[in-house]
């Protein structure tokens, strides 16, 4: 019995147990499967990839304030961050990696760049 490739249909040669033709059949059978988890993943990714990249260019000292307005005009996505520290006192920090930003009165930002 011939087996042929599930992604070209060329005829498989080789090992028996073989199932594609080429690793370039292999890779773009299996991009094909994962494509929507992949993109999901990776328009998040981009997203956080964003924010820090606007926390950091405002924040080149490790310490600072900015307005909401800023954050937003640079294209800031609140809704995306990686992890939310909160302190003994209650105060709650939100970080991108190791770029945060923690909510004050008045629509301003406390950022703050944590120690590795």
């Amino acid at each position: 019995m011939e087996k042929t490739c599930p992604e070209c249909s060329n005829k498989i040669i080789g090992r028996i147990d073989k199932k594609f033709c080429s690793d370039y059949c292999r890779n773009a059978h299996n991009n094909k499967i994962n494509k929507d988890s992949k993109n999901l993943i990776r328009n998040v990714n981009n997203r956080l990839r964003k924010n820090w990249r606007i926390l950091e260019e405002l924040n080149p000292d490790g310490k600072t304030k900015t307005t909401k307005t800023k954050l937003i005009g640079k294209g800031f996505d609140f809704n995306y961050f990686t992890s939310i520290y909160t302190t003994k006192k209650g105060t709650i920090y939100y970080f991108c990696y190791d770029q945060g930003y923690l909510p004050l009165e008045n629509d301003y930002y406390a950022l703050v760049k944590r120690d590795s």
